[in-house]
């Protein structure tokens, strides 16, 4: 809704100076503060002057749009004179128009003292120039009444209009001078602390530098620590087992009972510690970063029957049964199938280790509402106390039972899992009843996605590699929103380049310039109103469509900042393709008749105000 507050005739030289005073005193009286007033004056000003100088006479109005703050100050200025050419008029906007008569310099210093600044002009049919100004974020939001009051309480310019101005303007070029001057005071300091700051920074970085050296050398004495460590250690551990067995195979000679005895012990020992070494290895390997993830589609099914014939010979109890519950035979997963194997053998082997009598049932579970799937390995064996459960998942710990004197662990195994499923994008999860049994699971998606930190670094973010679909930028710091514009946008023509925030968006138009935006006003506790006015009056950037998607029912300033669509959540699908493929096929021709509705442009918008 657009609140009217005054309308001044231009007619003469004194009109041009009280159209400068009318425009500070509004403008401080909405709030802005001085240098904003300055700035508005100025603008109002010279357009005033061109008015005048080329037109002879014209009008100007002054009034506030919106009903939710920041509401907006907008100008309008028209006159009945010559017009300009288009040609004429876009070298002036762009600021390569030369002028002996000074003409366009009005237009574009005007333009660059305000957000918002609209122009239409042709020969013979005069020229029409919109301004706007967002008021400050501390100024008060004006309904009618303020705004009624706010006109009336408008001062009578004096009789001696031409020398108050002249001495209002000294009074302002004092103050800027002045303003300029403890600024340059305050520079000259900044200058002397950064000198000072620069000196420290220098001598930060060269110890950063020499610290950063030692880790690297560090980091490669590690990486040489761990394969001489899997070569030294692996090797003579091999050769353990190997002499072990053949002892126990009697290839050269019978051994007593004591003797096999003790051979056994070595070749459990010589197990135990290769078991050992190659955790330490794989933890090591994974807090290091050096773990690749190899992901391919496979069948859960397939996976069942690898893992069955694996571990069955597992089995020395009759009285223990392993059971693989058989998932349906269509369930796929898109995930390092290694990995995720080695996860469900630590769980097994753990179960087959702590359960004496009873079952360990395997199975998998679709989770759809989460787009993924549980993996899970339930025992009847020890169980563990609640107040034990986050120590099993820490290295080297494990839980006293009578157990352990039957079979020894590293206490490395579930740690291991841990990072392996966080690797993949997974959790792990224990629910657990001393004497009852456990129940260990894994959630995976079921399609593995890398994290955008391992993108290689040609790829900016949000490319979507070889799609070749029209690029949508989607401001919107709601993840389940933008899941939903993509699932919109999944099957068409756009694709969505998604931003969280204003400094995000302007990242991501600096990666790919999009056709259009689908922009939210509230942005974790910011609002985008500046942003839009900004990108309106680029140059530019002005031409591309913007739909506003917002909580906020105030369309009007929506549309006045130059949103060429303004909705209020939430949008169907329907509605966003049908506007997006309307004001794309529309670019150029801002007042095509199949506007879809809820949209509407900068013309129409004054044209029903």
């Amino acid at each position: 809704m657009t609140q009217r507050i005054l309308t001044a005739n231009i007619a003469s030289e004194l009109d041009v100076v009280g159209a400068r005073q009318r425009a500070r005193q509004i403008a401080g009286l909405c709030g802005f503060g001085v240098q904003d007033q300055v700035r508005i004056a100025t603008a109002v000003s010279e357009l005033a002057r061109n008015v005048y100088n080329y037109a002879g006479s014209g009008k100007i109005h002054f009034a506030i749009d919106g009903q939710t703050a920041p509401q907006v100050f907008t100008i309008r200025i028209e006159d009945q004179g010559p017009g300009i050419a288009a040609p004429q008029l876009q070298h002036i906007l762009a600021g390569s128009y030369r002028s002996p008569t000074g003409m366009g310099l009005g237009i574009l210093g005007a333009q660059r003292l305000m957000d918002r600044f609209h122009i239409d002009s042709a020969p013979g049919a005069g020229t029409q120039i919109t301004l706007q100004k967002l008021f400050p974020r501390d100024a008060p939001l004006l309904d009618g009444q303020s705004i009624g009051a706010l006109g009336g309480s408008l001062q009578a310019l004096p009789p001696d209009i031409t020398l108050a101005e002249v001495q209002q303007q000294n009074r302002e070029l004092l103050a800027t001078l002045a303003e300029l001057k403890t600024r340059q005071d305050d520079l000259l300091q900044l200058t002397r602390e950064l000198e000072d700051t620069n000196r420290g920074v220098v001598a930060l970085y060269a110890e950063l530098d020499e610290k950063a050296d030692h880790l690297r050398r560090a980091d490669q004495m590690k990486s040489r620590f761990l394969s001489n460590m899997s070569h030294e250690f692996r090797t003579p551990l091999s050769s353990i087992r190997a002499l072990s067995k053949l002892l126990l195979d009697r290839v050269d000679g019978e051994l007593s009972e004591e003797q096999e005895k003790q051979v056994l012990f070595i070749l459990q020992g010589a197990v135990s510690l290769s078991d050992l070494v190659n955790d330490l290895l794989d933890l090591a390997k994974i807090e290091a970063g050096k773990v690749d993830v190899h992901a391919n589609s496979f069948q859960v099914a397939d996976l069942f029957s690898a893992l069955r014939g694996m571990l069955r010979p597992l089995l020395v109890s009759e009285s223990l049964a392993l059971t693989f519950i058989a998932p349906d035979p269509a369930l796929q997963i898109h995930t390092d199938e290694g990995k995720l194997s080695q996860i469900l053998r630590n769980f097994i082997s753990n179960a087959l280790k702590f359960t004496e009598a009873g079952a360990i049932i395997v199975s998998a579970t679709p989770l759809p509402e989460q787009d993924a799937i549980r993996f899970s390995v339930s025992d009847t064996g020890l169980g563990i106390g609640a107040e034990d459960v986050q120590l099993i998942f820490e290295e080297f710990s494990q839980v006293e039972n009578h157990m352990q004197r039957k079979v020894k662990g590293t206490g490395l195994g579930l740690p291991l899992c841990r990072n392996l499923a966080a690797l993949l994008n997974g959790t792990v999860a224990v629910e657990s009843t001393p004497g009852k049994g456990s129940l260990f699971s894994v959630v995976l998606p079921t399609h593995y996605q890398a994290p955008e930190g391992s993108l290689p670094p040609s790829a900016p973010a949000n490319d979507n590699g070889n799609d070749q679909r029209i690029p949508v930028l989607v401001v919107e710091d709601n993840p389940p929103v933008r899941l939903l514009y993509e699932k919109f946008l999944a099957a068409s023509e756009f694709r969505v380049v998604a931003a969280r925030s204003v400094r995000e968006a302007q990242e991501r138009w600096e990666q790919q310039r999009p056709a259009a935006v689908i922009l939210d006003i509230l942005l974790h506790g910011e609002n985008a109103w500046h942003w839009l006015a900004e990108l309106k009056n680029d140059p530019q950037r002005r031409q591309v469509p913007v739909i506003i998607a917002t909580e906020i029912d105030d369309k009007r300033k929506g549309l006045a900042l130059g949103a060429d669509a303004y909705y209020v959540k939430p949008l169907l699908r329907q509605q966003l393709l049908s506007t997006l493929r309307a004001l794309l096929g529309h670019t150029n021709n801002r007042q095509a008749p199949d506007t879809p509705q809820g949209t509407t442009n900068w013309d129409n918008a004054h044209a029903t105000g």
